[in-house]
């Protein structure tokens, strides 16, 4: 079994990237991250392992950061 305790660090990432977006509400914010990897990467996020997750929802974040 994993250790619940990862998530902490996980959601604080989370919330990190989120805060980047403050207008977005939390669905926004995952939908428009999930359609982003989809187009990009041509697979649904369903098996990413979470630090992964981390590392995609940085790149997403960078790339519409950059396009404002």
């Amino acid at each position: 079994m994993r250790d619940a305790n990862r998530l902490y660090n996980f959601y604080n990432k989370i919330r990190e990237n989120h805060m980047k977006f403050p207008d977005w509400r939390f669905g926004q914010f995952i939908l428009n991250f999930i359609s982003w990897y989809y187009n990009k990467y041509k697979t649904d996020i369903f098996y990413i392992e979470d630090d992964e997750m981390i590392k995609y929802i940085k790149e997403f974040v960078n790339k519409v950061m950059g396009s404002l």
